[in-house]
């Protein structure tokens, strides 16, 4: 019995040890979930209190930010304040040096012309007819200092020694004429050593602009294939472009830097639009500047010029003489002495009209030639140049920024052509007769079709017309009416047509009755 009860007795207290043991485990365990709790809610309100100081933190670096941003943000607002204020006085001076009452005329025009000692020799000749010394003002601008100069050319400036290749030399043109600070300056008109101008149109172009405000003034390529290659925004620089004062202002303040950004550009010209361009101001297009990327024959662009002022010439080494029977110089210098100044305006200046009587297409290209078609043309047909000329590098036919019409291999579709003579200015009038004679080349005489014969007789054709007046360009454009007046006697026995050029009377318009 002893036994059982001491057996009894412990087991008793075995378990109440492991009752006790277990008690203090659930305690303990109890105590260290409470410490862990408390442990991390301190850590949540360490990493809070953190969050809170780095907020308050990010709070000042973004209010330091700011003040800094709001800080450069006015200075550089006072910054361009105080260059536009310093502009401002510039313009203000310089408009109060010059007569803004006259209208541009030469003096206002500075010229950079293109050129290296190389071709000048050639080239001068093309210059020399257009330049009038004492009186245009402008330079050659060449590659290096000639042995001798021609006392006919311009006179000549040497570019800066500031990169080899030419393309960088002759954008810096519009920089270096600049920096000359010459005064009474409006505009800056770039060109080649082989572009002819005609001032007189260049000036009438000029006058319809503000040369205070930002004008490009140009032309692209007549061929399609030149335009893609390099850009339709650009002015062509053998066409010659014109900058005006204000712009060329902007562009003398980095255009080295500029340049340079566009050194995988091939032309002088492609690099200055896109200077430009970055500036942000468009291609003002004339197209009285002829950048002349043709070859062959000429004459069916001249016959059928734009209603716009001739303003420019290029490439004429690279086509035919203007003229038949001429050399090229002779041919241009027929157009710019005998007709051109007679009648600066109207040079080139085409007139239709349609003789129901005869049954006779007209064309006048004024100072140039005149066409006769034995039958019905309309205005239309006849104001698009017949295709004489292929484009620039791959001679191919139809790739223009213009329409064309073949020039038919029959005979009998082709017109008879008249190529000026001499122009006469009346005395006391404002008024000139133009003469023009037959010219019998590939066409005229190889046609026997009947209603050929009356075309054929016509030896000379005479053209009246006034001398254009003064701001006629600063008009809506219409191409002005032409009639072939009745003759006496002696014109028909001399085969002798005349034709009047006038403007057009009310609701007047070239139609066949």
């Amino acid at each position: 019995m002893l036994s059982t009860d001491k057996v009894f007795k412990s087991l008793l207290l075995k378990w109440f040890l492991l009752m006790f043991a277990l008690v203090a485990l659930f305690a303990l365990v109890i105590s260290f979930t409470d410490v862990s709790n408390q442990f991390h809610s301190f850590r949540i309100y360490s990493d809070c209190n953190q969050v809170i100081q780095n907020s308050q933190i990010t709070k000042q670096q973004l209010e330091a930010e700011d003040l800094s941003i709001k800080l450069k943000e006015r200075e550089e607002e006072l910054l361009f304040k105080k260059k536009q204020e310093e502009e401002d006085v510039f313009f203000k001076k310089k408009q109060a040096e010059e007569d803004s009452t006259n209208k541009t005329n030469i003096s206002h025009i500075l010229f950079g012309i293109g050129g290296s000692v190389r071709t000048w020799k050639n080239r001068r000749h093309y210059t020399e007819l257009w330049w009038k010394p004492n009186i245009t003002r402008g330079f050659v601008w060449l590659d290096e200092k000639p042995d001798t100069w021609f006392a006919t050319s311009p006179p000549y400036k040497v570019s800066e020694n500031v990169d080899p290749k030419s393309a960088v030399r002759i954008a810096r043109i519009v920089l270096e004429s600049f920096k000359l600070g010459l005064k009474n300056v409006r505009w800056f008109v770039l060109g080649d050593d082989d572009t002819v101008f005609f001032p007189d149109n260049l000036i009438s172009v000029l006058s319809k602009y503000d040369h205070n405000q930002m004008y490009y003034i140009g032309d692209n390529s007549e061929s399609v294939e030149q335009d893609i290659a390099h850009s339709y925004k650009m002015a062509y620089g053998g066409g010659g472009f014109a900058i005006s004062y204000r712009l060329a202002f902007e562009l003398a303040q980095n255009l080295d830097d500029c340049i340079r950004r566009y050194s995988y550009m091939h032309g002088s010209d492609e690099r200055i639009a896109s200077c430009v361009g970055e500036i942000g101001v468009p291609l003002t297009k004339e197209v009285g500047f002829h950048q002349f990327d043709i070859r062959g024959d000429p004459y069916g662009l001249l016959a059928a010029h734009p209603l716009a002022p001739l303003v420019s010439l290029h490439h004429l080494d690279d086509v035919e003489p203007l003229f038949p029977k001429m050399t090229q110089l002779e041919s241009v210098k027929m157009l710019m002495d005998i007709a051109y100044k007679r009648d600066p305006g109207r040079t080139l200046q085409q007139s239709v009209y349609y003789d129901s009587k005869r049954d006779w297409s007209v064309s006048v290209s004024w100072g140039y030639t005149v066409q006769i078609y034995p039958y019905f043309l309309s205005a239309q047909e006849l104001c698009t140049p017949l295709q004489s000329f292929r484009t620039w590098s791959s001679r191919s036919e139809n790739m223009f920024t213009f329409n064309v019409r073949p020039v038919k291999s029959d005979p009998c579709e082709g017109p008879f052509i008249f190529f000026l003579d001499k122009v006469v200015k009346l005395e006391g009038r404002r008024e000139t007769v133009s003469t023009y004679k037959s010219y019998f080349g590939q066409i005229g005489m190889k046609c026997h079709h009947p209603k050929y014969a009356a075309a054929m007789k016509v030896k000379t054709v005479m053209v009246s017309a006034s001398m254009m007046e003064t701001g006629e360009w600063l008009k809506g454009p219409r191409r002005q009416c032409c009639e072939i007046r009745n003759g006496n006697s002696a014109d028909e026995k001399e085969n002798v047509i005349r034709i009047k050029i006038r403007k057009c009377h009310p609701r007047e318009s070239f139609a066949r009755n």
